[in-house]
C-alpha cells in the first residue's frame, strides 16, 4: 500500500518528544508504518487480518488503535488503488471528541516571516 503521507506521522512523533513513551509512539508508528507499505489490501477484510483490533468505520475508513490503544490512527483506504491516506492521529482521549467519519487532516499553517 502507499501511504500519504510519512510526514504527518513524524510531524505527530516530534510533536509527543516531550511526553513520556515517546520511543514506544515512535516504535509503534514505525512498525505500522512498514508492516502496512508491505500489505497489498483487496478490502477490510484483509485489513481485519491484519489488525484484528482495527476498527471498520465504513467502506474506506479505518481506526487503528497505536501503542497499547493509547493513540489512535484514522486513515481512509482506497483499495482499488492501493493507497492509505492519514486522516489524523491522535489520543485515546482526543479522539473521543472528533467526528471519525468526517475527520481530515489539515497541514500545520507555517508561519509568516
Amino acid at each position: 500500500m502507499r501511504i500519504i503521507a510519512r510526514s504527518t506521522l513524524k510531524r505527530f512523533i516530534e510533536a509527543q518528544a516531550a511526553y513520556r513513551g515517546h520511543g514506544a509512539l515512535k516504535s509503534a508508528l514505525d512498525s505500522w508504518f512498514e508492516e502496512v507499505g508491505k500489505a497489498s489490501w483487496k478490502s477490510t477484510a484483509d485489513v481485519k487480518r491484519l489488525y484484528r483490533t482495527a476498527s471498520i468505520v465504513s467502506a474506506d475508513r479505518v481506526v487503528f488503535n497505536i501503542k497499547g490503544n493509547d493513540y489512535r490512527l484514522v486513515v481512509a483506504v482506497d483499495f482499488e488503488k492501493s493507497i492509505v491516506w492519514i486522516k489524523w492521529i491522535g489520543t485515546h482521549a482526543e479522539y473521543d471528541n472528533i467526528d471519525v467519519k468526517t475527520v481530515s487532516y489539515e497541514k500545520p499553517k507555517t508561519p509568516a516571516k
